[in-house]
């Protein structure tokens, strides 16, 4: 299972929800691999632990893939650390990758990564942790995965994004990726006894879109948890907002999404 966490707005929480997905999956036992394809680097340091991102990843498997030669390109597995927790992979990106993008688009490289990830043995489930725009590395992301996951976060603006990314999803599906599925909405930085949020998701329902049941809540825990570089199913596995993750990954576990 590929799973895209993807939502051209930022500050949604994409790297939080796929690390803390992952890491609950990891938690259950399961072989996960993340794969950071941010220029921001979010995800590579929150599951970095304490220690310093790892210096090789996706960068170095997209520029080997940038031109074509007649020596053996570097294989994705090479470029896979292992992170501080068991069972968790990740494939750190770096700043070099905004820089890069538009030289892997002219030369059409977009499903090098559906390539790579499909010829993986070994992991569970894979998380792909994407950019803020519905650039090279998003396209590509959703042209390799089985599913996206959508982050919403109670703002006004991330209504208005919502189509313009469910139309994007629809382009990569009819283009290049039949089998990609909207999996679900999921709802973060929920605040129960404020009005507009519960306004907010209700109207993301009545437009049709697959609201997850598990919403996420706000918290300074959070905060806590990337400061420290560990997921709340390790960081803290008893506080709300980790028992929410749990019940986030059990819905999409047990297929509980609309999908679309």
């Amino acid at each position: 299972m590929i799973r895209v966490v993807f939502n051209q707005k930022g500050g949604v929480g994409k790297s939080t929800i796929a690390c803390n997905l992952a890491a609950v999956a990891a938690s259950r036992g399961k072989q996960v691999l993340v794969v950071d394809l941010d220029s921001q680097c979010n995800a590579s340091q929150y599951l970095s632990g304490k220690g310093r991102v790892p210096q090789e990843g996706v960068t170095d498997f997209f520029k080997d893939h940038l031109y074509v030669s007649f020596f053996q390109s570097k294989s994705f597995a090479s470029i896979i650390q292992a992170t501080p927790f068991k069972g968790l992979f990740m494939a750190a990106a770096s700043p070099e990758l905004e820089e890069l993008g538009p030289k892997l688009e002219s030369r059409y490289k977009m499903f090098k990564l559906k390539e790579a990830l499909r010829q993986l043995q070994g992991y569970d489930e894979i998380y792909v942790d994407t950019p803020p725009a519905l650039n090279f590395f998003s396209r590509s992301a959703l042209i390799a995965a089985d599913t996206c996951i959508v982050p919403f976060d109670c703002d006004a603006f991330s209504q208005y994004a919502l189509q313009t990314l469910s139309q994007g999803i629809e382009e990569i599906r009819s283009d290049h990726n039949a089998s990609l599925r909207l999996e679900g909405v999921v709802i973060n930085h929920f605040q129960a006894r404020a009005s507009f949020p519960a306004k907010a998701v209700a109207r993301v329902e009545e437009a049709g879109y697959p609201v997850l049941p598990a919403y996420i809540s706000y918290s300074v825990r959070i905060r806590e948890s990337h400061f420290a570089g560990e997921p709340m199913a390790f960081f803290d596995p008893r506080h709300k907002l980790a028992l929410e993750f749990e019940a986030l990954y059990s819905c999409l576990d047990e297929g509980r999404g609309s999908s679309m």
